[in-house]
């Protein structure tokens, strides 16, 4: 039997932040994972790490992408951990009239609410980016955003909360779990046996599973990332590169049909739009991505997808065309099915806990959502900014 006071279900990046967070306060903390750190989407994603700065009102999305920015930084040149954290801005390739009038207006937008980001000339964005494509209209120039190992830094969050404390417990396969009265849950794994009083669900893509063993309805959505990758190359890419493409299919037409969650690139079996995103790693892999697909659990690549990302990557740096795909892999993000995270107490049940929802972000956003759901559950009060993504919105008691 382990008994902890306060038990986390999941071990990627969200999960292992709160257990870091929460041992910093020094409360004694447990974390079980299904099998290793990182091991899901935490640790396959492209290593993107958005910001675009506070803005003149920092709401809910300013607090996790430029919080998790100052963690990461901080992990990386605080702390000593190598997780290969770099403020390498970001270019969005901007390819048709109507995407250069949409991000026109975004950007003055943007600005007037104080957030940091630039329309370049393709002349200015080959200044910082020499093989970008000279016959893209523009780009945005997003100098904040940065990069960093994804399975490095989840490791770093496990890692740190263990020298603070924590118990890091791995091929833990949640079984059963059941709650005593008003007073603590048992949760039964593959190896042992856990007692705790607050219990925190940080289970991706599973939360919902994990959820009806508790017995609520948690609306998180698996939708499937794919991804591919060069062999090692020379570099030739210096910053995270995206495609104003999907944000302006998705301002206009999101796809909240109450069914599924928006933001997706395939709805109803068929394409609505393409997505891009990628950069080179330190060992010199370019790995590119965007596939959004409800596809229950099958992680097999679609091939012709992958195609048509590596086409559309190779439409914005054109030497890519002739560079060949050595590897594809793909994992589950947790898609809300409002689009907004859920972070918080779950009010149907004792102290029981929820950091998800982070979607197609939550490598970015993970460690601020993981520090804040952490400073709720030792303080008490919850943080103001966390009230949108109050779990009180969305999630119910199974019948």
């Amino acid at each position: 039997m382990i008994e902890t006071e306060i038990l986390i279900i999941g071990g990627g990046i969200a999960g292992t932040s709160t257990a870091y967070h929460l041992a910093q306060h020094g409360r004694q903390v447990a974390l079980l994972e299904r099998g290793n750190i990182a091991s899901e989407a935490s640790g396959v994603n492209a290593g993107s790490i958005g910001a675009i700065g506070w803005g003149n009102l920092p709401n809910l999305e300013s607090y996790l992408t430029m919080g998790s920015l100052e963690i990461f930084k901080a992990m990386q040149i605080e702390l000593g951990y190598d997780i290969e954290f770099r403020r390498s801005g970001c270019l969005q390739a901007v390819q048709t009239e109507d995407e250069y009038a949409y991000v026109q207006r975004r950007i003055t937008t943007l600005r007037s609410q104080g957030y940091t980001v630039d329309l370049l000339t393709v002349g200015e964005a080959q200044a910082i980016e020499p093989h970008i494509n000279p016959r893209l209209l523009a780009c945005v120039h997003i100098p904040l955003r940065a990069q960093a190992d994804p399975r490095k830094a989840t490791q770093a969050f496990a890692t740190a909360a263990a020298e603070h404390g924590a118990r890091i417990l791995v091929n833990h396969d949640v079984k059963a779990v059941r709650l005593h009265g008003e007073g603590s849950y048992e949760i039964e794994t593959s190896r042992d046996v856990c007692r705790t009083r607050t219990l925190v669900i940080a289970a991706g893509a599973w939360c919902g599973q994990i959820g009806r063993l508790i017995g609520v309805h948690i609306p998180i959505t698996p939708v499937r990332g794919q991804m591919w990758a060069s062999a090692p190359l020379p570099p030739r890419i210096f910053q995270t590169i995206s495609a104003a493409e999907s944000s302006l299919q998705w301002f206009t037409a999101p796809g909240n049909d109450g069914e599924h969650p928006p933001y997706l690139t395939h709805r109803q079996g068929a394409r609505v739009t393409r997505h891009l995103y990628g950069r080179q790693t330190r060992e010199g892999e370019i790995i590119f991505g965007g596939d959004r697909q409800v596809v229950g659990f099958d992680k097999v690549p679609d091939p012709a997808g992958i195609e048509v990302n590596h086409g559309h990557a190779a439409e914005v740096l054109p030497f890519l065309e002739e560079v060949p795909i050595t590897r594809t892999w793909a994992g589950f993000m947790p898609f809300p099915l409002d689009g907004t995270p859920i972070i918080g107490k779950i009010p149907q049940r004792p102290n029981l806990y929820i950091v998800s929802g982070l979607a197609s972000s939550g490598f970015g956003r993970g460690p601020m959502a993981g520090r804040l759901l952490a400073d709720y559950i030792h303080t008490g009060h919850r943080p103001h900014v966390l009230a949108e993504a109050d779990p009180a919105r969305c999630v119910a008691a199974m019948e």
